[in-house]
């Protein structure tokens, strides 16, 4: 696989969610990956402003160290391995065996709809 894309939205339905993974899979080619939240707390209670920071400094720089990126972020080592661990549940990154960090995607694209409740 050349290259690997994300879309990150926010959908309450989760079962419609899952529903158009399943019928995008069906496809014979790569549709991209999906990443759902439920809610835009849950989206910006996981996604805050500085992992963003982090998965901005991984995108396209290959596989980096913790203390590396922490470095280019300028952060305390220990804060961002807590934030790397987040991202890599939330797949955004991935860990190496060597206890690198990478961020496996070339694009990534916020799929992000508000609207008033009804």
């Amino acid at each position: 696989m050349a290259s690997r894309t994300l879309t990150i939205t926010l959908q309450p339905d989760w079962r419609a969610a899952l529903r158009a993974g399943g019928h995008a899979a069906q496809a014979d080619r790569y549709q991209g990956e999906t990443l759902n939240f439920e809610t835009a707390a849950a989206l910006f209670g996981r996604l805050t402003e500085r992992r963003w920071a982090l998965v901005q400094a991984l995108l396209g720089a290959g596989e980096l160290s913790v203390r590396e990126l922490s470095r280019r972020v300028g952060r305390d080592v220990k804060r961002v391995h807590e934030d790397v661990v987040v991202l890599a549940e939330l797949g955004l990154v991935e860990r190496s065996e060597r206890g690198g960090v990478a961020c496996p995607f070339e694009d990534i694209h916020v799929d992000l709809r508000l609207r008033r409740a009804a």
